[in-house]
Order: structure tokens, then sequence, then C-alpha cells
């Protein structure tokens, strides 16, 4: 079924939604009896079982309206999104090795990025490429550890993915990134705290995955520069490529569990998982707005609102290690 734009806008998005929303009420159910359920341990911040495997039903409802829609998508990101949702949900269920996963990461990563940079931009972008798409598949998963922060993301980021589209006149491209807004919406009504389901690596390693192709198809398309993907997702690539960087320098193992995200500090000195994600919504559109923004201006203006808010994330992350410092001292 192939229907024009703006109808299947509204068509494509609101089924995604409802499918998705069904589709976790019925994993719900069906983890409540003890299937793939998310345990506490020592980098959670929950403290009762919750099933995990939320992501499964985001997915399927996405990827159901782009075919029931007729979108046109490359078949190594249908290829790549489907072996990462596999892999990621055998680890849901049985607990995989790093290594194992890991492969799977770097196999699709190069895969797209040899079909799609490599004939005409050469091996050394379609390498950078690979090394951006293997990040962010794996920070998105960094990230969700509080009831609502990926769910958001997800609507947010792919939502003004879809707006940049459409301001392009990229009907196609607009309404697949819709598509997986929608459904992360519907996913929300259920993570939003208290959380009854969580996106589990069946959700987060594949949004990721889809945040950096859809990022770097919107670059080839000319729909946007390159760092406005990198700016509208930048809430999350901060706080995860910062944290890795300190982890690192400190020679500590950056796949051990732990809590040293910004995000997760925030929480456990008693900010919440509801305030987290609505003052993470707040910073979410503002950042996005001015992507969306400066993406209808030219470059210079686009670099100087990402050297903007690099100053203002260099501002909040200096003054959250400060006042660790002080309470640390103090204590």
């Amino acid at each position: 079924m192939v229907v024009d734009f703006p109808l299947s806008a509204l068509l494509a998005p609101l089924i995604s939604f409802v499918v998705a929303f069904l589709s976790i009420i019925g994993l719900i159910n069906k983890s409540n009896t003890g299937w793939a359920l998310d345990f506490p341990n020592a980098r959670s911040l929950h403290s009762i079982p919750v099933p995990r495997v939320g992501g499964l039903g985001l997915l399927f409802a996405a990827m159901l309206s782009w075919i029931f829609f007729s979108v046109v998508i490359p078949v190594e990101i249908w290829v790549g999104v489907s072996l990462l949702a596999g892999i990621s949900l055998l680890d849901d269920i049985r607990h995989l090795p790093v290594w194992s996963r890991l492969l799977v990461h770097i196999m699709v990563a190069l895969g797209v990025s040899a079909i799609m940079l490599l004939p005409l931009y050469g091996w050394v972008a379609a390498l950078c490429m690979t090394f951006v798409i293997i990040w962010m598949t794996n920070l998105y998963n960094f990230m969700d550890g509080s009831d609502g922060l990926a769910g958001g993301m997800t609507a947010i980021g792919f939502g003004y993915y879809g707006v940049l589209a459409y301001l392009t006149d990229d009907y196609n491209f607009a309404v697949i990134n819709l598509c997986v807004a929608a459904a992360a919406l519907a996913f929300l009504v259920h993570n939003f705290h208290p959380a009854r389901i969580f996106l589990g690596d069946v959700g987060a390693i594949p949004l990721g995955f889809l945040a950096a192709a859809f990022g770097i198809m919107g670059w080839m398309n000319q729909t946007w520069s390159i760092c406005l993907p990198l700016l509208i997702f930048s809430p999350f690539i901060v706080d995860s490529t910062v944290t890795l960087i300190k982890r690192l320098l400190r020679g500590e193992n950056i796949w051990q569990a732990h809590r040293e995200h910004y995000y997760q500090r925030l929480i456990e000195r008693g900010i919440g998982h509801r305030n987290m994600a609505l003052l993470s919504y707040g910073l979410m559109l503002a950042v996005g707005g001015s992507a969306v923004w400066a993406g209808q201006r030219d470059l210079t203006v686009q670099y100087w609102v990402v050297i903007m808010w690099g100053v203002i994330y260099l501002i909040l992350m200096t003054f959250a290690d400060w006042d660790q410092q002080w309470r640390s001292d103090r204590g």
C-alpha cells in the first residue's frame, strides 16, 4: 500500500503507535510469567525485576508500518537492524558473551558502511562511519538505564529527523522516522516512571544503529549536514562519550556495569527517575529544536550552534563534577 504525503504522514505513525502500544501490553503480560526479566544489578537504578523486551514491540510496530506503507529503505538497513535485533533478543534471554554481540555489531557496521559509503567516499570515510555506527549502537544501550530516558530520546530524536526530512520535501524519509518516533511514544506510555517494561538490548541496540544509519542517509541525501544528527542525539552522545573517556583514562573496564553516567549520578543524588526524564526531555527538545532551526541556515550558523551547545555541555558537566567532588569532600 502506497499512500501520498501528507496522508501517509498521519496514518503510518498512527498505525505504528497503536501496534506498538498493543504489542507492548502483550509483552508485559508474557514477561510477568517470568520470561525475559531484568533483575537489579550493580548498574541498575531499579529495585524490582522488570520485563526488558519492550524494544521488540517498538521495532515490530515501526517495521510493520514501513512494510504496509511501502517506504523505501536500503536493504542493508533492513538486514542490519534485523541482525542486531536478533542477537540482542538472544542476549536479553540468554545473556550472551560480550565478544559475540560486539562481533555482530562490527559486522553490521562494516557492511552498511561498505555498501553505502565506500563506492562514493572511499575507505577512509567508510572506516570512520563504521566506528560511528558501532559507537552509536552501543552508547544508546549505555544510556538506557532510567525510566523514560531512552524512549524519550527515541521519540524526540527520530521525530526531529522526520521534521527535517519533511522540511526538505523528503517525504519517504519523513514517514520512516515518524513511524519510529510514534512507536517510541507508545513505548513511553508503559516505560515512564514507574516503568512497567524496559527497552532491553533488543530495543536499545537497533535504535542506536538506526540513529546512526538514518543520520548518514540524511547526510547522503543532502537532507542535512553531518553535524545535525550529532547535535540532535548529543544528550546521549556527550554523556556516554565523556563517561567512556574518563573510565579509559582511569584504566577501568568499560564493559563493566557502573553508575558513572551523569544521568545516573543525578538520580542517585535524589532527583528521581521522573524529574530526570522531564529535565532530559527539555534538553532534548531544546537541542533538537536548535538543530532544526540551524538546518535551514548555512553551514557557518550550524557550526556556531554546535559550538554553543558544546560550551553549554562543558559548563553543565563541570558543575556536576565539581558538585560531586564537593559532596565527596564534605562526606
